[in-house]
């Protein structure tokens, strides 16, 4: 039962995601016997290092005993029941804790992160036409953003690489450009440039407010578009002009959330409350499918009426709030009260800094940039004009491959190496991480 026997079983029935099946003919798929802590083991005893935490889930490590503990006892009580008509303890207590966390005042359920952002969407939508404003249909989002590959979820994003084959069956936002500090001129600010880059967005919202529902964004962090990053100052003036021009806001929290950009959400750094959160991934430290979308009382009056007047937002999923992942939920925000979580991670950030400092200076290094535990290198062929590798020639998956060598999950954006790790990564563990990417940069870029 080792890992070949277990990769070519794999191979004969699953369908992998984000994967050109082709590749592991001479690449096959890692089986993973086991998780502890930052590290995963496979058949044969090889242990690595999850530097992404598993696709950016997995907060507190795997097989973390409080959050195990958590899900046995409420597998003796409850695991699931339909949220139509019913309720239950866990949910109700994750709600009003994200709720109060948030500064907002309802909780909606949903699996996944893309099912949250449907979830905005539609219910920003069905509040314009509640409203008695049914010609607001549309919405704006940012260049090189990403919300997720369900259909809507999909439209509102703008990475190619997952929309352009989708294209016919889409809606269509207005796509604002970015306001991403790796495009500053020599010398600006990350907030110079960030506030800068809000003239476009002030014209599309003074051109379209009155056909727009809502305004869409990551805040602080792009993450599936290559880690690209800008100021809070962009949020602050998003906020205002949505308000001035009686547009929602939507914030995709769901890569962003619980703590990763040095606060618990990445809004609080920008003051701000929007009309729409929405959080996922690390919402229940990275064991079960759970989402949820938080919203106003204002949002939640728009429907709020007799059944006859059809103004319900009848939208549901099969496992809406289930016991087990609000359980795991619970735990997860019980660990950053109990560890002083955030405060451990601005320590940790440190660490991440001091130890990729170096990669800075390689000629093939356009930009290491930051933001809280999120750390990303820039790779290019030509550092002064920026010129980024062909994407057929993906050196990233160079550096992947090495890291697998050396007992590192480092899993490439592109051309884009970065490190998203759980939170109980020790210094020395983040040092060896820094070490076998410098190692695999340097033959990724070998011509």
């Amino acid at each position: 039962m080792n890992n070949p026997h277990w990769s070519a079983r794999d191979l004969a029935v699953l369908w992998h995601p984000c994967t050109q099946m082709k590749d592991h003919e001479d690449f096959p798929p890692i089986p993973i016997r086991r998780g502890q802590g930052a590290w995963l083991e496979d058949f044969e005893g090889r242990r690595y290092l999850d530097a992404i935490s598993s696709w950016w889930v997995n907060l507190f490590g795997h097989g973390h005993p409080y959050i195990n503990a958590a899900l046995k006892d409420q597998l003796d009580t409850l695991e699931h029941v339909l949220l139509a008509g019913f309720s239950h303890e866990p949910a109700i207590l994750l709600a009003e804790r994200l709720t109060w966390l948030a500064g907002l005042d309802r909780c909606f359920y949903a699996d996944n992160g893309s099912s949250a952002v449907e979830v905005a969407l539609k219910m920003s939508f069905h509040y314009w036409r509640n409203s008695g404003k049914p010609g607001k249909t549309r919405f704006i989002a940012l260049s090189n953003s990403y919300h997720g590959e369900t259909l809507g979820a999909l439209a509102v994003g703008d990475v190619g690489l997952y929309k352009d084959t989708y294209a016919p069956l889409l809606l269509t936002p207005y796509t604002v450009q970015s306001p991403d500090c790796y495009l500053r001129e020599p010398g600006q600010s990350w907030a110079g440039h960030s506030a800068r880059s809000f003239a476009a967005m002030e014209a599309a919202l003074a051109a379209h407010a009155d056909e727009v529902c809502a305004v869409i964004v990551e805040p602080l962090v792009q993450c599936a578009g290559g880690m690209r990053m800008y100021d809070p100052i962009y949020l602050r003036l998003l906020r205002d002009a949505c308000d001035r021009h009686g547009v929602h806001l939507i914030a995709d929290e769901i890569a962003v959330g619980f703590g990763r950009t040095g606060t618990l959400f990445a809004c609080e750094q920008a003051a701000i409350r929007p009309d729409f959160m929405c959080l996922s991934k690390g919402l229940t430290g990275g064991y079960l499918p759970l989402s949820c979308v938080l919203t106003t009382d204002a949002v939640y009056a728009a429907f709020y009426d007799e059944y006859e007047k059809l103004r319900a937002f009848l939208h549901s999923h099969s496992y809406t709030g289930n016991a087990l992942a609000c359980r795991a939920a619970l735990a997860t925000l019980d660990l950053f009260e109990r560890e002083n979580t955030l405060a451990h991670n601005r320590i940790l950030a440190r660490h991440l800094a001091e130890a990729t400092a170096g990669l800075a200076d390689h000629p093939q290094v356009a930009e290491v940039r930051q933001t809280g535990m999120i750390l990303a290198i820039e790779l290019v062929r030509d550092k002064a004009s920026r010129t980024p590798y062909a994407w057929q020639e993906r050196r990233g998956l160079r550096v992947y491959r090495h890291a697998l060598e050396r007992g590192a999950l480092l899993r490439p954006l592109g051309n884009v190496i970065y490190f998203m790790p759980p939170y109980v990564i020790a210094p020395e563990e983040i040092r060896f991480l820094a070490e076998v990417a410098a190692e695999g940069i340097a033959i990724a870029t070998q011509d």
